[in-house]
């Protein structure tokens, strides 16, 4: 045998090795490549998950499932039913949407610069005063005004909250309502809050659309917030987000129809 035999000879036995490297496994003679295998993992990895041993294994025994009930499928004549044609479109038109969408954000990243302009536009609207309140929530304004003259004869703020408030959320922990900003509350409420000092309690009742209020300031605090760099991957996801859905809202009004969508929320 000469060289040009022993070359041939030692191609033709590695073939199936290397085609064989591709593969997973054959079900029925057919292989079942390793690509898939690969592409669950992406996907998976897409969801947060980390990539192990085990999740590999899983992948392939999901793709070796997925070939042995796909040839039965083939076997039984789905592929030409009406059903599987239809959703096979949906299909279709999902991956194309997901993988435009997904090229879209690789060609348009968010840069650092507008992470940090939109950090600034955040923590401008969350910084300032913060107020620990309690308050006590009744139904009339008598009422009201006789629990006040109680707390004024010794009662405790929080034991009169706990047996009178009908703010059940904050009722059972002695009208508490930790640490917030004024306009997490309504007008009127806020208005009175702010005009207390540490440790005082509205003389008189305050009226909003939920009932009479007395209200007790525990504390102020200058607000908290985070620096740029802890927060920064959820500012850059963000405003890509906010691309993204330009980019949508953008291809939506260039669309030539008649069509009516329902109006958003």
């Amino acid at each position: 045998m000469n060289l040009k035999s022993t070359a041939a000879l030692a191609a033709a036995l590695l073939l199936p090795l290397a085609v064989h490297a591709q593969n997973v496994t054959t079900v029925n003679g057919k292989p079942v490549p390793k690509s898939r295998v690969e592409l669950l993992v992406k996907q998976a990895t897409r969801g947060g998950q980390p990539v192990t041993p085990e999740l590999r294994k899983r992948a392939e025994d999901e793709v070796v499932m997925r070939e042995i009930f796909t040839q039965a499928a083939e076997k039984a004549g789905v592929a030409s039913s009406q059903s599987y044609k239809e959703q096979m479109e949906l299909v279709r038109q999902t991956v194309l949407i997901r993988e435009m969408f997904e090229d879209y954000k690789k060609k348009h990243p968010a840069t650092e610069a507008e992470a940090k302009a939109e950090y600034d536009t955040v923590k401008a609207t969350q910084s300032g005063t913060e107020y620990h309140a309690r308050h006590i929530l009744v139904e009339n304004e008598d009422e009201a005004k006789k629990l006040i003259a109680d707390i004024k004869a010794g009662a405790k703020f929080e034991d009169v909250a706990k047996k009178n408030s009908k703010d059940t959320g904050s009722a059972e922990n002695g009208g508490d309502l930790d640490f917030a900003k004024p306009d997490n509350y309504v007008p009127e409420f806020s208005a009175a809050m702010t005009k207390l000092k540490k440790g005082e309690m509205t003389e008189t009742p305050v009226k909003s659309q939920f009932g009479y209020h007395i209200i007790k300031l525990e504390d102020t605090r200058e607000a908290t917030f985070p620096s740029f760099e802890e927060v920064k991957p959820q500012l850059m996801q963000r405003v890509e987000q906010a691309r993204l859905q330009k980019y949508q809202d953008d291809l939506k009004k260039a669309a030539k129809t008649d069509y009516k969508f329902a109006a958003q929320p």
